[in-house]
């Protein structure tokens, strides 16, 4: 890839950043995170308005840009694709909460007395559901298993421990950042484990 030379020093080392990722270089996303956590945080934040969906949807859209990260070219600044990235996840999610909220408010005709209200007990797991859903809690622990630290463990602590990331990065003794940069990396790793052995969780 030939950089565009209008570029500024920090379009620059980005690009060198992004290089290094696409070559394998895992401290190279962590950098890239770090450097671009905060200002990505707060334009979801000002779009979402909601300070625990901001989190997710960011990491989220970091995620998206890094699986993505081949398809960056350089002709444009580095920061102008993740922020273009992080909108468009902000938009499919405002689109989709719509959407769940209609769904909600749908009318129940029960046949004498059609109403608005939220149907309740409705959607019991029988057996045969709970027998999948254990298979893919199986298929996911069988994937984590195939990760290194220290994303195995980070994973282990937030989504099976169900530790918070400020207790994470208490108990590890490292920065609040670096806990979130590297979890982001190992559910990024996990996405492609799974696109790669085709399972569907």
């Amino acid at each position: 890839m030939d950089v565009n030379k209008n570029f500024s020093k920090k379009a620059q080392e980005d690009f060198e950043l992004v290089s290094a990722a696409l070559s394998g270089d895992q401290a190279a996303f962590t950098a890239i995170m770090v450097r671009y956590r905060e200002p990505i945080y707060y334009l979801v934040l000002k779009m979402i308005r909601n300070e625990s969906d901001a989190e997710d949807i960011s990491i989220e859209a970091f995620e998206k840009a890094f699986q993505k990260l081949d398809q960056y070219t350089p002709q444009y600044a580095f920061s102008t694709w993740l922020f273009r990235i992080a909108t468009n996840h902000c938009i499919d999610f405002i689109r989709k909460k719509k959407l769940n909220t209609t769904s909600i408010d749908e009318v129940i005709d029960d046949g004498e007395n059609p109403s608005r209200r939220i149907q309740v007990g409705g959607n019991t797991k029988d057996p045969e559901e709970k027998f999948i859903e254990k298979q893919k809690i199986d298929s996911m622990h069988n994937f984590v298993d195939q990760l290194d630290d220290p994303y195995k463990s980070l994973v282990v602590l937030r989504y099976f421990k169900e530790l918070t990331y400020e207790e994470i990065a208490d108990l590890r003794s490292i920065p609040l950042g670096t806990v979130k940069a590297q979890l982001f990396r190992a559910r990024a790793l996990l996405a492609e484990l799974i696109r790669k052995s085709k399972t569907n969780i």
